[in-house]
């Protein structure tokens, strides 16, 4: 059962990368083209917001490895420092903003993880801003032509 459940999500998530591969073709295009009035490519534009700050975030959030005492000597080759880490623990567990720290001066989190997270977040709520007052400009014209009949 769990590896029903874990292959369709792997399926779903694989599906959702190709949908905004061709999301990102068709935004190009349809930017010079001035599609961006439909709704469509406020949704992929959403879309693409939504996965790329998933992603970024992801990156983030497992940029220290399974063993950050580890990662910190091996791969950064920076001091790994235990009180530090002990006495802010609780800030290496919060889901934003990310940190993932070897001690008070040398985080494993690249700083551009953070703001990209906040920027897709942004494109998305004004993307779903745009999408309500599309749906409901539409709405309100297809009232009146009611009205009107």
């Amino acid at each position: 059962m769990k590896e029903t459940a874990l292959f369709a999500v792997v399926l779903l998530l694989a599906a959702w990368f190709v949908w905004n591969l061709w999301s990102v073709v068709q935004l190009v295009k349809e930017l010079r083209e001035r599609f961006w009035t439909r709704p469509v490519w406020w949704l992929r534009c959403l879309s693409l917001s939504l996965f790329t700050g998933t992603a970024v975030w992801l990156f983030g959030a497992f940029s220290g490895g399974l063993d950050v005492q580890e990662s910190c000597r091996l791969t950064h080759h920076q001091r790994y420092d235990p009180a530090y880490r002990s006495a802010h623990a609780e800030e290496f567990q919060r889901l934003f903003p990310l940190r993932n720290k070897c001690n008070a001066s040398y985080d494993l989190v690249p700083p551009w993880v953070n703001p990209t997270v906040v920027a897709c977040s942004v494109i998305a709520v004004l993307c779903t801003a745009v999408l309500a007052w599309l749906g409901l400009s539409r709405a309100v014209t297809v009232k009146r032509k009611a009205l009107r009949s």
